[in-house]
């Protein structure tokens, strides 16, 4: 049981658990969920911790089927530049591991950004706090429990 199903179980959250065996030589953990569980990319999404100026960490939930708008990231938190955080800075403020990081429950709260694109689907998909499980969650319930706002913060993805 992570800390994020501990919180969707004390708020009372509807949601669903999928779980997948995570393959070691993976390096897109979002993309490695999509085809294990057999989703719709843009339906799942991935957690980033960035570092805004001046500095503070924020989180970005993003679809695994986009790359995050660094710029519009940190437009949106209200910083002036925004970069992806060292990922050992990322484990200890969050208290998971990367691949698994769950934008709910983090060890240190975070300013959280949810993209608008969340909004195009009833449920979505985010880590549930350790690499091969994900939770299926409304997207205004994940708002809700991370008290983050959307924000259009996604550009297509390049590779």
């Amino acid at each position: 049981m992570t800390p994020a199903i501990l919180l969707l179980n004390q708020h009372g959250i509807t949601y669903v658990l999928h779980e997948y065996e995570h393959q070691a030589s993976t390096k897109d953990y979002g993309l490695e969920a999509v085809a294990a569980l057999n989703l719709n990319p843009n339906q799942v999404f991935k957690t980033l911790v960035c570092e805004l100026t001046p500095i503070e960490l924020a989180v970005a939930v993003v679809p695994v089927s986009s790359q995050l708008n660094l710029k519009a990231f940190a437009q949106a938190a209200g910083g002036k530049k925004a970069r992806l955080a060292d990922p050992k800075q990322v484990e200890a403020a969050t208290g998971y591991v990367l691949g698994g990081i769950s934008p709910l429950a983090q060890k240190k709260p975070l300013r959280t950004f949810i993209d608008r694109a969340s909004d195009d689907h009833s449920t979505i998909y985010v880590s549930a706090g350790r690499r091969g499980l994900e939770i299926e969650i409304a997207p205004k319930d994940l708002l809700a429990l991370t008290r983050g706002q959307f924000a259009p913060i996604k550009s297509a993805r390049s590779d």
